[in-house]
C-alpha cells in the first residue's frame, strides 16, 4: 500500500495590495499520520516552512471560510470558487497565499484515495505511528529551539 501522496503546487505568496510572487508549494499527505496535509512552503533566499494542519480543514476551506487559530483557509471568490486563500499567522506576523483550487482539490483527492476522510482511525498501527510522529516532531523542535 502506498503510505503518501504528494504535489507541486504554484501559488502566489501576497506581500502586499501591489506585490505578490509565485511560489512552489509542496503538498505532502502521509499514511502515519491520516489526519494533517503538509504545505511545504519554498520561499525565494530563505529555508522552506513547513506547516501542519488537519486535512479536513483544508477541504473545508476549499469550498467555504474556515479556521479558528493560525490557520485560516477560504475561497478567494465566494461566488467563482476559482482560488483559494490559506492565511497563515504566528503571533502578529502572517503571510497570506492564493493557489487555484483545482490543483488542491487534485491533491485531496489523491488523499481520499490512499484513506478515505473518516477513515483515518481504522489504519493499523495508527496509534503507533501517531507516537512516533509527535516523537520525531517534539525531537525537531528541540533541536531547532
Amino acid at each position: 500500500m502506498r503510505e503518501s501522496v504528494q504535489a507541486e503546487v504554484m501559488m502566489s505568496f501576497l506581500v502586499s495590495e501591489e506585490l505578490s510572487f509565485r511560489i512552489p508549494v509542496e503538498l505532502r499527505y502521509e499514511t502515519c499520520d491520516p489526519y494533517a496535509v503538509r504545505l511545504t512552503f519554498h520561499l525565494p533566499g530563505d529555508a522552506p516552512v513547513t506547516w501542519v494542519f488537519g486535512r479536513e480543514l483544508l477541504i473545508d476551506g476549499v469550498g467555504g471560510p474556515c479556521g479558528d487559530g493560525d490557520v485560516h483557509i477560504a475561497p478567494a471568490d465566494p461566488e467563482a470558487l476559482g482560488e483559494v486563500l490559506i492565511r497563515l499567522q504566528v503571533g502578529s506576523d502572517h503571510a497570506l497565499f492564493r493557489s487555484g483550487t483545482a490543483p488542491l482539490v487534485a491533491f485531496l483527492d489523491r488523499t481520499d484515495r490512499l484513506v478515505p476522510l473518516g477513515q483515518e482511525r481504522s489504519l493499523e498501527g495508527f496509534d503507533t505511528s501517531l507516537d512516533a510522529v509527535l516523537d520525531r516532531i517534539l525531537t525537531e523542535e528541540q533541536s531547532a529551539g
